[in-house]
């Protein structure tokens, strides 16, 4: 493929060449029928997964262009079945965490020239997600080795209500078989974190195959397009090697934290005075190799980034297998010297998860501290007053990631110890940190509940303008009270998303400050905080205790109403529905620090579209209009920028609804900040922009141009008309976020693109030149300086 030439020109006319309007939809999906407005459609390209459909009359449009003058072709990009479409998907719910962390990766601020310090930036999120990983694992081993194997196995009292245990129990709790002694039941209950770790390896693999593994466009990046945006590079979607290795660092890292929850515990016994110093040696020589295991673990994570500047297919095999395999082979290890026999060894109180859980904590704010300090350096070195949070919107969704991961891990751990302990005192319970981490999401809630309430009273005052704004726009002399009210009430709700930043910001600062206040008191408060608070005032002591049962029912609350929504989704089609929205905007980023978040899957959408465009434009030479809303103008950027120039060129740009700088231009300002975006509208034929007030999403993009005064077409009226007219003698409705097309304006700016765009017009033959020399495997040393985003 000739990545330079032009469409071969078709034999009409450049003015009478076909046109295409390639819709794709928003968050949430459609159907084809619902975007073509036709109950009868045709799969042109693509699977069930993901197609393009046209209407039937229209499918052999390009045969007779001459039935389409003056209209374009409508053909619809169908992408919903990627993020809601069968029940198994609800279950990526509890990914959460792992999205999450994902996205503060992309959210870092525009940089140039700061390769070092982007690198910092990435290096540290992938630590973060690391610190995940070993949190949930730790997390499936407190509850099945812990709580199960160690304590409820090992009392009499919860052996008794619970008889399915009683196979495990000692002699001394009324058991005495095989499995018995404490080492062969954490060896046993190790299956429980080892499944779960071997569930994501497989989830991550399995999407991997089903969604991301799209071969882009086949290109050469352009040398006057390196350092521009990331996104325009042509590896930017495809993240195989990456992801391949971040798949065997953290599947490596669950198993060694399962290998460490079941051979330090018989480690430690056998240091005891007057122990075997042959177990004692070979329990020194496990922990030492597990120690080695997890610096490869960070070293693997540490090593490598995303690389962008082209289509990485090289795969580290011997890494990627050896790494699992040899972490599995120390499990193993452990699980034989733990099962060992040790006849008076009994288990009795709790393991020392309170040290774990700890370290981890404390691992995961230091990191996040670190992440906002290399997050202010990059932001003040190209400040940007529409940055959300200055440039800390990454460091705070890093803390929000490990708050949620902390609710999954705390509340499980919870709930099972609340359910064994039937009778009440009959074990420890979780360790003390967990308590505290419970007692800590009371006073959260109560700065949550304050936001909540600036909130009401910033609408409150904004519903005050626009109640006298409305009538006064739609020249109402005798306004109706209850339709004004209506739609402001609508614009003040609408204007909510702005406000995301300062919550976001104060809920993860809070989140932050609260959990090192509990990590302090787990360590040197007390047992827990109604036990720390004690000798204090009767307030103090009253409210610590009450922090404390309101918090352990909290969390519990919170992690049976992660278990109870996804299982909800996978039965109730509307409920996938909702859950298929929240992906929609968090799995739109590749998996860049992560490998078990759920799948990205503009790594299928994008080089869907982007070979729809360039195969129709090079076939037909005719005009395209890129059409999309909500999401799908996202997608629709992503696509254009992956598209060759020549190409790019003759592609009009129409969005609506659209949150490019309302949401991504603020929260990734390095990809869709007003650097970008302007470049985006200069390579682009041309660009425009509708929005609406009454717009929770959409908004203005802000960027001015050749096409028109600005890309942004003046703010659409929402309703059409305020009260009865001819044109609308019923009430019209207040469309919001949706229906953009049935605005006379969207017709008026299709046309305006149409008319706009430039048809391919026949080159002079040009005589036969040699075939250019292959570049060099390597690129020189005075090659341009790539993105600062294809830097790990």
């Amino acid at each position: 493929m000739k990545d330079a030439e032009e469409p071969t020109p078709g034999t009409a006319a450049p003015g009478e060449r076909i046109a295409l309007e390639l819709l794709v939809h928003g968050v949430g999906g459609t159907t084809p029928q619902e975007m073509l407005d036709d109950p009868r459609t045709a799969r042109i390209s693509g699977d069930e997964t993901a197609a393009v459909y046209r209407r039937a009359d229209d499918a052999d449009a390009e045969a007779r262009p001459e039935d389409y003058r003056g209209r374009p072709v409508p053909e619809a990009y169908v992408w919903c079945n990627l993020t809601s479409g069968n029940g198994s998907r609800a279950l990526w719910l509890l990914l959460l965490p792992f999205m999450v962390v994902n996205l503060a990766h992309w959210m870092r601020p525009s940089a140039r020239r700061m390769r070092r310090t982007v690198r910092a930036y990435g290096l540290l999120v992938r630590l973060v997600a690391l610190t995940l990983t070993v949190l949930l694992t730790a997390a499936a081993c407190e509850i099945a080795v812990d709580l199960v194997a160690w304590q409820c196995a090992g009392t009499r009292a919860c052996v008794a209500d619970h008889s399915w245990l009683g196979f495990l129990a000692p002699e001394a709790a009324g058991g005495g078989g095989w499995w018995s002694q404490p080492g062969r039941r954490l060896a046993l209950a190790a299956v429980l974190p080892v499944a779960l770790t071997a569930l994501l390896w497989y989830l991550s693999h399995r999407t991997w195959s089903a969604y991301e593994s799209q071969q882009p466009l086949p290109q050469r990046p352009d040398p006057e397009e390196v350092g521009r945006n990331a996104l325009n590079q042509p590896g930017f979607w495809y993240g195989r090697r990456l992801v391949a290795r971040l798949r065997a660092a953290h599947t490596a890292a669950g198993l060694l934290t399962v290998a460490a929850a079941v051979g330090a515990a018989a480690a430690r016994h056998d240091r005891r005075p007057g122990g075997p110093a042959l177990l004692d040696a070979l329990g020194w020589t496990l922990l030492t190799a597990l120690a080695a295991g997890g610096a490869g673990v960070v070293w693997v994570v540490c090593r490598r980034g995303r690389c962008e500047r082209r289509v990485d297919q090289h795969l580290d095999r011997a890494l990627v297998r050896g790494l699992p395999l040899t972490a599995l082979a120390l499990l193993l290890l452990a699980i034989l010297y733990a099962g060992w026999s040790r006849p008076a060894w009994t288990s009795t109180g709790r393991l020392p998860g309170n040290t774990t859980f700890g370290g981890i904590a404390l691992a995961q704010g230091l990191l996040v501290l670190l992440l906002a300090a290399v997050a202010a350096v990059i932001h003040r070195r190209s400040p940007d007053a529409r940055t959300a949070l200055r440039g800390l919107g990454g460091p705070a969704a890093a803390m929000l990631a490990c708050a949620l991961g902390g609710v999954m891990s705390g509340g499980g751990s919870q709930r099972v110890a609340d359910w064994l302990d039937g009778r009440g005192g009959t074990i420890d319970g979780p360790p003390a940190l967990l308590t505290w981490q419970a007692s800590a999401i009371p006073p959260l809630l109560v700065v949550v509940a304050v936001l909540c309430g600036w909130l009401a009273v910033r609408t409150a005052r904004h519903l005050r303008h626009e109640l006298a704004a409305v009538p006064r726009e739609y020249g109402v002399d005798r306004p109706d009270t209850a339709r004004t009210r209506r739609i402001a009430r609508r614009r003040a709700s609408a204007a909510l998303t702005d406000h995301a930043p300062v919550i976001v910001g104060v809920t993860s600062a809070a989140t932050l400050l609260l959990g090192a206040a509990a990590l302090v008191g787990a360590w040197a408060g007390g047992e827990v905080p109604g036990e720390a608070a004690r000798g204090a005032p009767a307030f103090v002591e009253g409210a610590a205790q009450t922090a404390q049962a309101l918090g352990s029912w909290l969390i519990g609350l919170g992690f049976l109403l992660f278990v109870t929504w996804g299982r909800r989704a996978y039965r109730d089609a509307s409920a996938r529905r909702t859950i298929g929205i929240l992906w929609d905007v968090g799995t739109f980023w590749p998996r860049a620090a992560h490998p078990f978040a759920p799948p990205c899957y503009a790594e299928r959408a994008v080089p869907d579209l982007t070979w729809r465009m360039h195969t129709w434009t090079r076939a037909t030479g005719g005009r395209l209009v890129l059409s999309g809303h909500s999401q799908g103008s996202v997608l629709a950027a992503a696509a254009a920028w992956q598209l060759l120039p020549s190409v790019r060129k003759r592609v009009a740009l129409l969005t609506y609804g659209s949150p490019l700088e309302r949401l991504y231009g603020r929260w990734f300002p390095a990809h869709f900040g007003p650097a970008a975006l302007s470049t985006l509208h200069r390579e682009v034929d041309c660009w425009r922009n509708l929005y609406r007030a009454t717009d929770p999403i959409g908004g203005p993009v802000r960027l001015h141009g050749a096409c028109g005064p600005q890309v942004d077409r003046a703010e659409l009226q929402d309703p059409l008309a305020y009260g009865r007219t001819p044109e609308h003698p019923l009430p019209a409705p207040i469309l919001g976020h949706g229906d953009y097309q049935a605005d006379p304006a969207f017709a008026e700016e299709r046309a305006r693109l149409l008319a706009r765009l430039r048809p391919a017009v026949p080159r002079p033959a040009a005589p036969p030149v040699a075939p250019p020399v292959p570049p060099p495997a390597a690129p020189p040393t005075a090659a341009p300086e790539g993105p600062p985003d294809t830097a790990g």
